[in-house]
């Protein structure tokens, strides 16, 4: 349940300061282990996170128009990171990583022997998109850092980069013993987008999350990267449990259809609202002019609306978890 003190801060305070109060308190929520099976402590965190995003959509979603100022993003956080360390740095980029999956990394580490130097929650760029994700962090697509290529815009300097698909322990004999590493690994955003058709969706992916990131081939991966250096693990965005999602009536469908289609945000200069408290709202970021859908909301699409999805402006969307470890 959402605490009185979470909700004045939300309601009232300055949007830096309610963005503030947000962020810790799913940093709270994320970080404890699991104390029943990973699938009933994901679904009951998935309520207080339904409430908080409920308040927001309601009642106060103009705090969206400051995330951009007010959450760290991580694309900054990643270079800060590269900068204040001369050598022995690693990135790891779990393409599509959510908070729902920080208490089962958090908790492995511990129990593997790693130091936690810190974990935070950082934001995702707007849209919440893979290659919004890659052009800030200098790489003109996500496959920009396949062996080792690199674009003129590229920003971590000094790194040998990798962008693979491949079962954990296969990415292992990729990792030399060049002392700055960025790996970017896409598994985990093909595995959500293969729940297009409606189904269990979330269920599914908490056994399948649980399953790999608590696997010895997983963890072989993450001694190689750490070993002799600091090591990041992040993701470029989260993902929406849209089959959770209540369905909007007929008019807003139609409305939603026409626009989005099946996604979650489209390229718009469009500022008008159309409902109060609106569906979908306009922004301007870094990455340009865009309407997102707001909140949890989806609607019936002639192929079936995917029952895991990205791109809209939910929080679950757009925040990720952000670990240092030794």
């Amino acid at each position: 349940m959402v605490s009185s003190s979470l909700v004045n801060s939300v309601l009232f305070n300055p949007s830096n300061e309610a963005w503030e109060s947000i962020l810790s308190e799913l940093l709270r929520v994320f970080s404890v282990p699991f104390d029943e099976s990973p699938t009933q402590e994901i679904l009951k965190r998935e309520k207080f996170v339904s409430e908080l995003e409920t308040l927001i959509s309601g009642s106060c979603w103009d705090i969206w128009n400051d995330f951009d100022k007010a959450v760290p993003k991580t694309s900054s956080l990643l270079k800060k990171f590269w900068a204040s360390h001369q050598n022995g740095k690693a990135i790891f980029i779990i393409d599509g990583l959510s908070l729902r999956e920080l208490p089962i990394l958090l908790h492995e580490a511990k129990k593997r022997g790693y130091t936690i130097q810190h974990s935070r929650v950082s934001g995702s760029e707007l849209p919440s998109e893979t290659t919004t994700f890659a052009r800030s962090i200098g790489f003109s697509q996500r496959s920009s850092l396949q062996n080792n290529i690199t674009g003129p815009d590229h920003v971590l300097d000094n790194a040998t980069t990798q962008c693979v698909d491949l079962p954990w322990n296969d990415c292992v004999g990729f990792i030399n013993s060049e002392p700055n590493w960025i790996l970017w690994h896409v598994y985990f955003d093909d595995l959500i987008h293969s729940y297009s058709d409606p189904g269990k969706g979330l269920r599914d992916l908490i056994s399948k999350s649980q399953q790999h990131f608590t696997s010895n081939d997983f963890w072989n991966l993450i001694n190689k990267l750490a070993y002799g250096r600091r090591l990041i693990i992040t993701s470029d965005h989260g993902y929406a449990a849209t089959s959770e999602y209540m369905n909007v009536n007929e008019v807003q469908t139609e409305y939603l259809r026409s626009i989005y289609k099946s996604q979650r945000f489209a390229k718009s200069d469009d500022l008008s609202n159309h409902w109060m408290p609106p569906i979908d709202i306009h922004l301007n970021s870094t990455h340009g002019s865009y309407r997102y859908v707001l909140g949890k909301r989806k609607w019936k699409s002639s192929g079936g609306y995917p029952t895991l999805a990205h791109g809209g402006l939910s929080l679950m969307e757009t925040l990720v978890p952000f670990i240092e470890l030794s």
